[in-house]
C-alpha cells in the first residue's frame, strides 16, 4: 500500500513566506514608484509656498513655507487668471468633445468596414503623424487669417478636431474589443452605420475613450505654442500664454511662476482623477466578463 508522502511543515513555511515575501517586495517597489511620481508635485507644492530667495537656499527647503496664498494672490494680481482660465477650460472641453467624436467615428469606419483605397488614406493619415507640427505652424496660421480665426478661440478648438493619434489609437482598440458578432446581429436588426457606431461600438470603446480624452484634454490644456501664434488678441489668451507674462527678463520671481503653475495644473488633477477612476472601472469590468 503506497503511503502519500506530504511535505514537512517547514517547507510549506517556507514556500508561504517566499510568497508573502515577493508580495512584499512588489508592493515596496510599486509605492517607492508612486513616491516618485508624486515627488515633482510636491516640490511644486514647496517652491510656490515660499520665496524666491528659499529656492536659491542650500540645502534646499524640502517642507512647504507659508507663502502659498500670498503667491496666489499676487497671481491673480499680475494677470487675468480667471478670464484666461475661461478660455482654455472652453478650449479644452470642447476640443476633448470633438476629438472623442470624429476620432471614434473615423477609427469604427477604418477598423469594422472595407471602401476603396482604405489601407492608402490610413497609411497617409500615419505619415501626417510623423510630421512634426512646428512645420505646419505657418500655413495652419495663414489659413485661420484667411478665415478670419486668428485671435478667435475657434482658430484653437477646429484645426484639433481630430488627428492622426486618436484615430490610430482607437483603430487599433475597435480591431480587439468589438466583434464582428455584435454588429452582424444590429445589421439584421435593420441598424445602419450611425446606429451601429453610437449603440454597439460606443459602450464598448469606453475604455479607450477615457485614455483619449484625457490624454487630449491635458495636451490641450498644455499647449503653449500654437496659442501664442495665433491668439493676436492679449485679453483672450489661454492659461498658459497668460502665465508666461510672469517668467519676465530681468529679475523674476520664481516663487510667483511655480505659484501660477500650481494653480494651472490643479484642474488637470481633477480631470485625470475622474477621467482615470472610469477608465480603470471600464477595464475591470471588461476583464471581469472574460
Amino acid at each position: 500500500m503506497a503511503v502519500e508522502q506530504r511535505p514537512p511543515g517547514n517547507a510549506g513555511l517556507a514556500i508561504g513566506s517566499g510568497s508573502r515575501l515577493s508580495r512584499c517586495c512588489v508592493r515596496a517597489v510599486l509605492l517607492l514608484g508612486v513616491l516618485v511620481s508624486l515627488f515633482p508635485f510636491y516640490w511644486l507644492v514647496v517652491l510656490a509656498s515660499g520665496t524666491t530667495q528659499d529656492i536659491y537656499r542650500y540645502p534646499p527647503k524640502l517642507v512647504p513655507g507659508p507663502h502659498l496664498l500670498d503667491n496666489m494672490g499676487r497671481v491673480l494680481d499680475t494677470v487675468d487668471f480667471f478670464g484666461s482660465l475661461f478660455n482654455t477650460v472652453v478650449v479644452a472641453v470642447l476640443g476633448t468633445v470633438l476629438v472623442l467624436f470624429f476620432d471614434s467615428l473615423a477609427a469604427f469606419a477604418f477598423a469594422k468596414y472595407e471602401f476603396p483605397a482604405k489601407k492608402f488614406l490610413f497609411g497617409m493619415l500615419l505619415v501626417t503623424y510623423m510630421i512634426p507640427a512646428q512645420l505646419s505652424l505657418v500655413p495652419q496660421f495663414v489659413t485661420m487669417a484667411a478665415f478670419g480665426w486668428a485671435g478667435s478661440l475657434k482658430a484653437l478648438i477646429i484645426p484639433g478636431a481630430a488627428n492622426a493619434f486618436g484615430i490610430f489609437w482607437m483603430r487599433q482598440y475597435a480591431q480587439n474589443s468589438l466583434p464582428d458578432e455584435l454588429l452582424d446581429a444590429g445589421r439584421i436588426d435593420g441598424a445602419g452605420f450611425f446606429r451601429l457606431y453610437w449603440t454597439v461600438a460606443l459602450p464598448l470603446f469606453r475604455p479607450a475613450l477615457a485614455f483619449l480624452g484625457i490624454f487630449t484634454f491635458i495636451g490641450l490644456w498644455n499647449d503653449y505654442i500654437w496659442p501664442l501664434v495665433v491668439m493676436i488678441d492679449p485679453d483672450r489668451v489661454t492659461l498658459q500664454v497668460a502665465l508666461a507674462n510672469l517668467n519676465v527678463l530681468y529679475n523674476t520671481d520664481y516663487a510667483l511662476v511655480m505659484a501660477g503653475a500650481l494653480m494651472s495644473v490643479i484642474p488637470l488633477i481633477v480631470v485625470f482623477l475622474i477621467g482615470a477612476r472610469h477608465f480603470l472601472r471600464d477595464l475591470a469590468a471588461g476583464a471581469m466578463k472574460m
